[in-house]
């Protein structure tokens, strides 16, 4: 075991502390289980390790990544049972998703080390869903989405703001600190600001091979498909990345990926969980809601950029940001009359030169316009609606 120490000792010593997401403040850290799960390349570990190095004694921390060379020979279970009887009370295991059996152990350790505290994260939503039921009365479930502007602004810029209220977004309250024209910064957002990595070199290519361990990886093992479907997946993303945007037609979609209509509906499903696009429905959203799908878009404007560069509908940016910010704290639904409804309230989504139409004139609609800097009555800044986060 000595080399997980080190391992997770050089960790600690190049975990960045300056800067932490939006769910760090939410977890109930004192809990004896807690999983954090959300698509690759959002900041899982980096946030776990935070933790430990601010809030825990180290003496009795351990850190280990589930698909380290140490566990072909040896089980987690095991490394548990071990710390623990070496007096370690705070456990955290890294993409779970990738150890065999990680549920059923999870399970055992819970049962039977009280006074253990384990934490674990997946970078697959899809595998962490799939097992969670076994965990349903241990375990607390969290869902880190990518980031928001507000928290680009403050990693990539060190400009630091407040989150605001959808009540306060619409009321037009929303300031920025120390930024006089939020529109380039903006900009650059929808290109590489919505993944922490975007910071880094390359992103281009970073950003696509997460893409490709998604649909090549992930979405196969997760349902048990063959290798083929890697290509029909990429197939079906390419018509939504290229769509103004998305209004599925499954029967012509079927035909043209070689697919029957059931397997389309899983398809989409996969792909939703996996954090690689968003059903907006007419009803409720979510994974689980039941309403028809009215449209579908990609998850974030990030991967609208990659795949279809700079060819991208400025229309299908504008709503596919919109949709994206505004679901991690409200109910988003598809309007008959405009865009989308959140929380009671309509918005329909276009350029600066929007036009008004009957429906936006009424007291809970609301015009929001891209390349504005600060908004006026029921017309509201788009970049406003990523500060809610």
């Amino acid at each position: 075991m000595t080399h997980l120490y080190q391992k997770f000792e050089t960790l600690l010593q190049n975990t960045p502390w300056h800067f932490k997401r939006y769910l760090y403040d939410k977890v109930a850290w004192d809990s004896r289980m807690i999983g954090i799960i959300g698509a690759r390349g959002v900041g899982k570990t980096t946030m776990i390790l935070q933790h430990i190095k601010e809030q825990l004694d180290t003496k009795k921390a351990l850190y280990v990544a589930a698909d380290d060379i140490y566990f072909t020979d040896n089980k987690l279970f095991d490394l548990a049972d071990d710390f623990f009887r070496n007096a370690g009370e705070y456990l955290f295991i890294d993409e779970i998703h990738k150890y065999p059996g990680w549920s059923s152990e999870l399970k055992n350790m819970y049962d039977s080390f009280p006074s253990l505290s384990v934490v674990f994260t997946g970078s697959s939503v899809l595998d962490i869903l799939k097992g969670s039921s076994d965990l349903s009365r241990r375990a607390l479930i969290y869902t880190l989405e990518g980031l928001s502007f507000r928290e680009y602004l403050k990693l990539f810029h060190d400009f630091d703001n407040e989150t605001y209220s959808l009540s306060q977004i619409i009321n037009n309250e929303v300031k920025l600190n120390a930024i006089q024209h939020p529109l380039p910064l903006f900009k650059d957002y929808l290109k590489r600001g919505y993944y922490p990595f975007g910071l880094e070199n390359e992103m281009h290519l970073r950003l696509g091979q997460v893409i490709n361990l998604t649909l090549e990886t992930d979405i196969p093992q997760y349902a048990n498909l063959n290798v083929g479907t890697s290509r029909k997946l990429k197939r079906l993303l390419s018509i939504i990345a290229e769509s103004v945007p998305f209004k599925p037609n499954f029967s012509k979609i079927s035909e043209m990926i070689g697919v029957s209509r059931n397997s389309l509906d899983d398809y989409f499903m996969y792909m939703e969980k996996a954090g690689l696009i968003g059903q907006l429905r007419n009803e409720t959203s979510g994974l689980r809601g039941l309403g028809k799908v009215e449209k579908v878009y990609l998850n974030n404007t990030n991967i609208l950029f990659n795949l279809v560069g700079e060819k991208s509908n400025v229309g299908n940016v504008r709503e596919t940001f919109f949709f994206n910010q505004m679901r991690v704290n409200n109910e988003v639904i598809s309007s008959k009359k405009s865009d989308f409804i959140v929380e009671g309230y309509t918005f329909e989504v276009g350029g600066k030169h929007k036009q008004q139409n009957q429906a936006t004139q009424a007291d809970k609609s609301f015009i929001v316009k891209d390349d504005i800097e600060y908004g006026y009555r029921n017309v509201l800044p788009l970049w406003a609606f990523g500060m809610n986060y």
